[in-house]
């Protein structure tokens, strides 16, 4: 048995190592620790634990009255902790890694770079130092299970279909601007095929530490 969870056990002391921070009912985000299930209450506009969620006991729950509470109409941009760090990433259920550079990480998930682009809903494994804000512990590699809620590869094709949408229209007006059209196109098809890596976007929905 890992010796931190012997001394969770025996001598009651704990390093704790917590999960990404979760939702709950309330609307509030809390964390769990991961060897002794304490949970504290997550704040991320300031990225750190506040305090330990301590529940009732049953005899001593009293049923509470709902009340509307007005909702601001708009909502603030999440913090964003800038990494600029190292992150290994493939698709579920394949042998290949890519190496990329995370940008930033947020209470949405993270943004990072890599030579590899993926679809968007695409499920992910990536691996990164998960930062001591969030787990706990400084220097943890973990592995984390996401999902590609936004790609580059899928804006530029939305971009160049939108383009070749205009072209087709100026096209049906004046035939003579075939040739340019078709120029530019292999411009476009040049630049891509210069491009080096990709930007993507991906919710992180768990992850668990490296021993």
């Amino acid at each position: 048995m890992p010796q931190k969870i012997m001394d969770v056990l025996m001598l009651g002391r704990c390093s704790h190592e917590f999960s990404w921070p979760r939702r709950g009912a309330d609307g509030e985000y809390y964390q769990v620790c991961l060897l002794c299930a304490a949970e504290y209450k997550y704040d991320w506009t300031t990225m750190r634990r506040i305090e330990r969620v301590e529940h009732p006991k049953h005899d001593a729950l009293v049923r509470r009255t709902h009340t509307r509470e007005k909702r601001p109409s708009w909502t603030p941009r999440a913090r964003r902790l800038k990494l600029d760090a190292p992150v290994r990433y493939r698709v579920n259920s394949t042998s290949t890694w890519y190496e990329g550079t995370i940008d930033n990480l947020s209470q949405t998930g993270l943004l990072f770079r890599g030579p590899q682009p993926l679809p968007v809903n695409a499920l992910i494994e990536l691996i990164f130092g998960m930062p001591e804000e969030i787990s706990g512990q400084k220097n943890r590699n973990v592995v984390c299970q996401g999902r590609v809620i936004r790609s580059s590869e899928a804006l530029d094709h939305a971009r160049s279909k939108g383009r070749k949408k205009e072209r087709d229209k100026e096209h049906d007006k004046d035939p003579s601007k075939d040739h340019e059209n078709n120029n530019e196109d292999q411009g476009a098809d040049a630049q891509g095929s210069e491009a080096s890596e990709g930007v993507l976007a991906a919710s992180i929905v768990d992850y668990k530490f490296i021993r």
